[in-house]
C-alpha cells in the first residue's frame, strides 16, 4: 500500500494554519499517488497544547477546524491528529485520530497509553482507550491505527502497571499494517530508539510499519521529523526529511526505495537548534534576534547558530567591554561579527559600571570586594541589551551553556537575561565541537576564539578553572548526574575525586532557583533543565 506521510510544521493552536497546511500535503500526496495519507499526533491542534486544552471553546474550534478539512476529503483516506471531547467518564478530552474520506469522519480512535515521564504530562489532560480499536479495513488491507505511545510499552520510562501492552491487543485482531502517529520530540540517541520500537512492533505482530513524526519546534522542544518505516522484515528506514517538513510517499512493500540517510551527529545538533531558534522566533513573532558578544566560544556559537536560523539581515550583535574586558575578546567579537556579515555596536559599559559601584560605595564600606561587584558588569549588560530589545522589538538570545547553568556559573538579571536560552542544554565540550562544525567550510568563527582559554573576564586575568574543574571533567560528571541520574558514589567509582564530585553535585543543587527564573532553553538531551526536570528549590535532601 502507498502510503503519503504529511511531515508537517505545526503551531501549538494555530487551527486555521494547521489546517491549510495538513489540506495541502493532502492534496500534493494523493496527486502524487497515496491510497492513504497519515499525519502526525495531535497534527490539527499543534503538539502539546498543554493548558489550552482546558480553555473554554477550544474543543469546538478544533472540531469546526476538521469540519472543514474534511469536507475537503475524497476517495483518498485521511488519518488526523485531533483533540476531541470525551463523552463518557473520566477526563474530558481525549487524544484521537479522525479517519477522514469522502467528505465524512467514518472513524474516530483513541490513544492508549499516555506518557507521564520527562516532559510528557498527558495524564492531567486525557482519557486513554482501554485497547487499540479493531482495525480498519482499506483497500483489501486490515489497518491497526495507533497513536505514538501505544507502541513503546516496555521501554524504561514506558512502564503501565495497569494497563496491558497495546500490542498484545493489536495480535490477536489480526491487522496487515500499522500506523502511527507521532509527536517524538528529538534529542541525542532518540531517533535509535524508535527505529527499536518499530523493530518490536513489526516482528511482534509480522507486518509492515510506518510511522508519522511531527517536525518543528514548539517552546523548548524540537521535533525533527525523520518519518519512519519498517518492513515485514522488521528493517527499519527512515523516510522522512530531518529537521524539515516533507511529503514521502512510502510504498509498504519496498519501504528501502524511500530511505534517506540519517544526518550524522553534529549535522543533528545544528539542525536541531536552527530549527528551535527559528521556529521560536517565527511562532512568537519577533522580527529579528540580537545577541550580547563577548569574544568567547558561547556567544560567538549563539551567533552563527542564529545567522543560520533567520540570516544575516535579521540578527545583531552588540559587544559591552567594561574596563576589564580584555582588547583581544573585543577584536574578537568584531572579527566575528564580520565573518557573519551582521550588524555589529559596541557600546562601552565602564561609566554604566562606576555609577553603579559609586552608588553602593556607601553600602558597601568596610566589605571585602567580591562576587557582587564582579556581577555589576553582567548586570550593566544585562540591563543595555534588555533595553535595546525593547525599543527595537528583537529577541535577545542568551548565551549561557548546560555546564554554566548546572552548577549556576551565571548571573540573574545578568548573563541570564532574555527571551531564549540557545545553548541550555548543550554542554561546553560540545559548544566547542559545534564551533569547529561552523567552521566546516571556511572561518566564520574565529580560530581565537575556539583556541583561547575560556574566561568569563569577571576580574583581572580571570580564568574558568579557578573555579570549575576542567570542562571534559566538569561535562562529564553533570551527564552521570543529571541524564544518568547516577549517586554520588556511582560517579566517584568513575574514577573522579570525591569531593570534586560532592562540590559539584551540590552547586546543581544550590542553583535550582536560578534554572527556575532562565529564559526557555532548547532541548537537545534525554534531559533538560526545564519541565522535563521538576527539583523543588526548597529542600534539604543530603545522600
Amino acid at each position: 500500500m502507498r502510503i503519503g506521510l504529511a511531515q508537517i510544521n505545526t503551531t501549538v493552536g494555530d487551527l486555521p494554519g494547521n489546517r491549510d497546511r495538513i489540506r495541502t500535503a493532502y492534496d500534493q500526496l494523493v496527486a502524487a499517488g497515496a491510497e492513504l495519507v497519515l499525519t502526525p499526533e495531535l497534527a490539527l491542534s499543534g503538539y502539546p497544547p498543554r493548558d489550552l486544552l482546558f480553555r473554554a471553546g477550544f474543543l469546538e474550534d478544533c472540531r469546526d477546524a476538521l469540519e472543514a478539512l474534511v469536507a475537503t476529503t475524497g476517495e483518498v483516506p485521511l488519518l488526523v491528529g485531533l483533540p476531541v471531547p470525551n463523552e463518557g467518564a473520566g477526563r474530558p478530552v481525549r487524544n484521537a485520530a479522525a479517519w477522514c474520506e469522502g467528505g465524512r469522519v467514518r472513524h474516530l480512535l483513541a490513544k492508549s497509553l499516555l506518557p507521564t515521564y520527562d516532559v510528557f504530562d498527558e495524564d492531567r489532560y486525557f482519557e486513554p482507550a482501554p485497547a487499540p480499536a479493531e482495525p480498519i479495513s482499506c483497500r483489501g488491507q486490515r489497518i491497526a491505527v495507533t497513536i505514538c505511545e501505544d507502541l513503546w510499552y516496555g521501554q524504561a520510562d514506558h512502564r503501565y502497571a495497569r494497563q496491558a501492552d497495546p500490542l498484545e491487543a493489536l495480535r490477536s485482531s489480526a491487522p496487515d499494517l500499522v500506523l502511527n502517529l507521532s509527536a517524538s520530540p528529538w534529542h541525542f540517541g532518540k531517533q535509535e530508539v524508535r527505529g527499536e520500537v518499530l523493530r518490536r512492533t513489526a516482528a511482534t505482530l509480522g507486518v509492515p510499519v510506518v510511522y508519522a513524526n511531527s517536525i518543528g519546534g514548539n517552546d523548548e522542544l524540537i521535533f525533527d521529523g525523520r518519518s519512519l518505516c519498517a518492513g515485514r522484515d522488521g528493517a527499519v528506514h527512515e523516510v522522512g526529511p530531518a529537521f524539515a517538513e516533507g511529503t514521502p510517499l512510502v510504498d509498504t512493500e519496498d519501504p528501502a526505495a524511500s530511505a534517506l540517510p540519517p544526518p550524522e551527529r553534529l549535522a543533528e545538533v545544528h539542525g536541531a537548534l536552527v530549527l528551535g531558534i527559528r521556529d521560536y522566533l517565527g511562532k512568537t513573532g519577533f522580527p529579528r534576534a540580537l545577541v550580547g558578544l563577548s569574544g568567547g566560544i558561547d556567544s560567538a556559537v549563539t551567533m552563527a547558530l542564529a545567522v543560520d536560523a533567520l540570516g544575516a539581515d535579521r540578527v545583531r550583535g552588540v559587544a559591552l567591554p567594561s574596563s576589564i574586558s580584555s582588547a583581544h575578546s573585543v577584536r574578537d567579537a568584531a572579527a566575528l561579527a564580520a565573518n557573519l556579515g551582521i550588524r555589529y555596536d559596541e557600546i562601552p559599559i565602564a561609566g554604566l559600571v562606576g555609577a553603579a559601584e559609586d552608588a553602593l560605595a556607601g553600602l558597601f564600606a568596610g566589605t571585602e570586594p567580591g562576587i557582587a561587584e564582579e556581577n555589576i558588569q553582567s548586570r550593566a549588560r544585562g540591563l543595555l541589551l534588555m533595553a535595546l530589545s525593547n525599543k527595537f522589538g528583537d529577541l535577545l538570545l542568551t548565551t549561557g551553556n548546560k555546564s554554566e547553568l548546572a552548577v549556576g556559573y551565571c548571573t540573574l538579571y545578568g548573563d541570564m537575561a532574555g527571551g531564549l536560552a540557545v545553548l541550555s542544554d548543550v554542554p561546553k565540550t560540545l559548544v566547542y565541537e559545534l564551533a569547529r562544525y561552523l567552521n566546516r567550510d571556511g572561518e566564520r568563527i574565529p580560530v581565537a576564539t575556539i583556541e583561547k582559554e575560556p574566561s568569563a573576564e569577571l576580574r583581572p586575568d580571570q580564568r574558568d578553572v579557578d573555579s570549575l574543574p576542567p570542562y571534559p571533567v566538569l561535562d562529564r560528571i553533570l551527564e552521570l548526574a543529571i541524564e544518568e541520574r547516577r549517586s554520588r558514589e556511582a560517579i566517584v567509582a568513575e574514577g573522579f575525586p570525591s569531593e570534586t564530585v560532592r562540590d559539584i553535585l551540590a552547586k546543581v543543587d544550590r542553583n535550582e532557583y536560578k534554572r527556575q527564573q532562565a529564559a526557555p532553553g532548547l532541548k537537545i538531551t534525554p534531559l533538560a533543565f526545564g519541565i522535563g526536570r521538576r527539583i523543588p528549590i526548597v529542600q534539604k535532601y543530603q545522600p
